[in-house]
C-alpha cells in the first residue's frame, strides 16, 4: 500500500490516503514507524477515529453487559457490525468511511479512488463516491472475499448477501488487483464478464529490505536459521516444524550445533505473545532445544537481521490460494529457504527455480527434519555464484516492478495520455499532512 500511493505521487498525483488512527492500530496489531517514515512526504495522510471495541482490555471501561456476559456481548457486537455492510466487526465502518470520503472529495474533488482490502467495507466507501459523484474506482483486492484463501474454495455463494455485495462492487469497478494467478483465475471464472478487468499483481519486496550481503556460514559454530513474519497459522504447524528441528538436531550434527531464531508479530490484539505459539517456544527453550523469540522487527533492521542468519524458515499457512508477503523478501536475500508449507502453494511458484530452495515437503515432522539438513547442507556449499542466481530468480517480484505498472495502466484508464507523451499525472503533488478525521462534525 505504500508503495502504491509512493507511485501515484510519483506519476504528479495528488495522494491522499485514508487510514484509521495510530492508537487503533496499536491496539490491533501494533505499528512500524520505519515504514511510515518511508512514505512520500507529499502524501496526505487522513486518520479516522475507528477503532475496534472488542480489543479493549482496560475492564473499566467494559458495560455491565460486557463484564457480566462477555460471550454474548461479543455476539451482539459482530451481528451490529454486520447490519450495515456484511462483515463482522468493519461493516459499522461503513457509514464512518463514506461520510470522511465525501468530505475529501468536497475539499479536493477526486479523479481515483482505490480501495485496497481488507477490511471489504473499504469497497463499500470507493461505491459511495462513484454512486453520488462518479468517481471512477478500482479495487486492490489482494487475498479476494469469495475464495477462502486457507482452506480453498467458495468462501460465499453469489446470491448470499455478501456475494450481491462483491458483485455489486466489482461490476462498477475499473479494475481489480489480485496478488497470485490462481486467486486471479477464482474471479475469472466467478464473474466471467469481468475477466478483463482481473489483474495479477503481487505483493513484490522493498530492494532496501534485503542485504547487500549475507554472512559466510561457520558450521564448526554451527548455523542459524530464521524465521521473519507474522505468526497466525494454526499451532500444529508450528509443532510440525518444532518436532522436525527437534529430530533433525537428533540425527544430524550440523542441526545440532545450529540454532532457530523466531521474529515478528506473534498473535493480535490481546492475545499477542500469550497464546498456545508462544507456550510451544517456551517448551522447545526449556527442552534446551536452542529456539528463540526475538519479538517483532522493525522494517528498518530486517536487512540486518537476515544478514546475521544462514537459513531462512518460510512458515506458512494456507494452499495454492495463499500467498506470503515474505516469500518475495526471502528469495531475494541469497539464502537458503527451508519452507514449512503444503506442497500445493503460491509460495511453490514464487520459489520454483529458486537454487537455493529446498522444495516443499508439507508438514509432516520428518519431511521436515529432512528439509532441515538439506537446507544447512546448501548453506554450507552454496557458492558466491549459487546466491547471485538466487538473487536474480527474485528481481522480477522486486515492489517497484510489480506496482509500478500496475499504477500506471490505471492511470491510463482514468485519464489517457497524449499520443507519443509518456507521464499521465493530471493534478498538482499535495503537501504531505496527517490529519485526524473529526467524525462528529
Amino acid at each position: 500500500m505504500r508503495e502504491t500511493a509512493n507511485q501515484f505521487v510519483s506519476e504528479g498525483w495528488d495522494v491522499t490516503v485514508v487510514t484509521i488512527a495510530d492508537q487503533s492500530w496499536e491496539r490491533d496489531f501494533g505499528l512500524d514507524h520505519t515504514l511510515s517514515e518511508r512514505v512520500d512526504p507529499r502524501v496526505r495522510i487522513v486518520k479516522l477515529p475507528l477503532v475496534r471495541e472488542d480489543l479493549e482490555t482496560d475492564i473499566r471501561k467494559f458495560s455491565e453487559e460486557r463484564a457480566l456476559r462477555p460471550t454474548r456481548w461479543a455476539a451482539a457486537y459482530r451481528e451490529k457490525g454486520m447490519k450495515e455492510f456484511p462483515e463482522p466487526i468493519y461493516g459499522g465502518w461503513k457509514a464512518a468511511l463514506e461520510k470522511a470520503v465525501e468530505r475529501i472529495h468536497r475539499q479536493r474533488p477526486a479523479d481515483l479512488t482505490l480501495a485496497t482490502c481488507v477490511p471489504y467495507v473499504n469497497m463499500a466507501a470507493a461505491l459511495h463516491l462513484w454512486e453520488t459523484h462518479e468517481v471512477p474506482y478500482a479495487i486492490d483486492f489482494r487475498d479476494g472475499w469469495s475464495v477462502d484463501v486457507i482452506g480453498g474454495g467458495e468462501a460465499f455463494t453469489t446470491d448470499s448477501l455478501s456475494g450481491r455485495w462483491e458483485r455489486k462492487a466489482l461490476s462498477r469497478a475499473l479494475s481489480l488487483w489480485l496478488v497470485n494467478d490462481p486467486i486471479a483465475e477464482w474471479y475469472r471464472e466467478r464473474h466471467p464478464d469481468l475477466a478483463d478487468r482481473v489483474h495479477v499483481v503481487r505483493n513484490g519486496y522493498d530492494e532496501d529490505s534485503v542485504p547487500a550481503r549475507t554472512r559466510t556460514p561457520d558450521p564448526a559454530a554451527g548455523l542459524t536459521f530464521g524465521h521473519l513474519g507474522v505468526v497466525t497459522s494454526p499451532p500444529h504447524i508450528l509443532k510440525s516444524v518444532l518436532d522436525g528441528w527437534r529430530i533433525a538436531r537428533e540425527r544430524d550434527p550440523l542441526v545440532a550445533r545450529s540454532r532457530l531464531e523466531i521474529r515478528g508479530q506473534i498473535g493480535s490484539g490481546a492475545v499477542r505473545e500469550a497464546n498456545a505459539h508462544m507456550e510451544m517456544i517456551r517448551q522447545a527453550q526449556a527442552r534446551g532445544e536452542a529456539v528463540s523469540f526475538g519479538g517483532p522487527a522493525p522494517k528498518a533492521e530486517v536487512p540486518e537481521i537476515f544478514a546475521s542468519w544462514d537459513v531462512l524458515l518460510l512458515m506458512i499457512m494456507g494452499g495454492k490460494y495463499m500467498t506470503s508477503g515474505k516469500v518475495y523478501e526471502y528469495a531475494a536475500t541469497g539464502l537458503p529457504v527451508m519452507s514449512a508449507h503444503a506442497v500445493e502453494h503460491d509460495a511453490t511458484t514464487v520459489m520454483t527455480g529458486h537454487p537455493l530452495w529446498t522444495g516443499a515437503p508439507g508438514f509432516d515432522e520428518e519431511a521436515l527434519a529432512t528439509a532441515c539438513s538439506a537446507a544447512a547442507k546448501l548453506a554450507v556449499e552454496a557458492s558466491e555464484e549459487d546466491r547471485a542466481a538466487a538473487r536474480r530468480h527474485a528481481a522480477q517480484y522486486a515492489r517497484a516492478a510489480q506496482l509500478g505498472p500496475a499504477v500506471r495502466r490505471l492511470i491510463h484508464q482514468v485519464a489517457p495520455a497524449p499520443e507519443g507523451h509518456e507521464g499521465s499525472g493530471t493534478t498538482p503533488k499535495a503537501q504531505g499532512t496527517h490529519e485526524v478525521e473529526d467524525l462528529s462534525v
